[in-house]
């Protein structure tokens, strides 16, 4: 990557035009990533050529095609899990208002640009080098349930609530898998109403 001093045109600072560049190409990768029939095999040109920058300024910011897919997922998981924990948190202090608030701004995210859920959570994409980021963002989102119920609840960490932070996780992202390809016939409220039913079954037996 080029480490060439940045500097200032029209009052925009040579790190602040680099910013914007990242994010054009991290658009671009969501919009080839994301897509129905998905580009699984990017090339830096392909990516260059949906933002509209020249390929000398995709490795001002990304090493490589597999960094850069990287950097989009973790963009997307980092922006979602951010986004739906500061629903919970603003959520009435009640088990019912933080689980229905972070299904609601989570289901309503993934709904509202569905590239995001395709990125998140379509099979075309196990065999790339998402996959293994995909273990890691499951685990992540495993970890911030059990730490959320143990804050919430007021409890420390056991077998039991690890396991079901495992299964209301692995069975959040099947139910989401399987309504973003249609195989699920369901409507967002109702995406949001059952899966909170099950969230709070399980939170009563803590």
């Amino acid at each position: 990557m080029d480490s060439a001093p940045l500097r200032t045109y029209g009052g925009v600072t040579g790190s602040d035009r680099q910013a914007e560049r990242r994010a054009q190409l991290l658009e671009a990768g969501l919009e080839l990533l994301g897509a129905v029939d998905g580009e699984h095999n990017l090339s830096v040109r392909g990516v260059c050529r949906q933002a509209g920058l020249a390929a000398r300024y995709f490795y001002e910011s990304f090493a490589d095609r597999d960094a850069f897919a990287v950097a989009v997922y973790d963009h997307v998981v980092e922006d979602i899990a951010a986004t739906t924990l500061e629903a919970v948190q603003a959520a009435p202090e009640n088990a019912r208002a933080k689980v229905r608030a972070g299904l609601t701004r989570l289901v309503r995210t993934i709904a509202d640009d569905p590239r995001r859920g395709r990125l998140l959570f379509s099979p075309a994409l196990n065999g790339t080098v998402l996959a293994a980021r995909r273990v890691e963002s499951t685990r992540m989102f495993v970890t911030l349930l059990g730490l959320q119920a143990r804050e919430f609840y007021g409890m420390g960490r056991s077998t039991r609530l690890e396991i079901a932070s495992e299964m209301l996780v692995g069975g959040l992202a099947q139910t989401l898998t399987s309504w973003l390809n249609g195989t699920l016939p369901a409507t967002e409220e109702e995406i949001v109403e059952y899966c909170a039913e099950h969230f709070l079954a399980v939170a009563g037996r803590f």
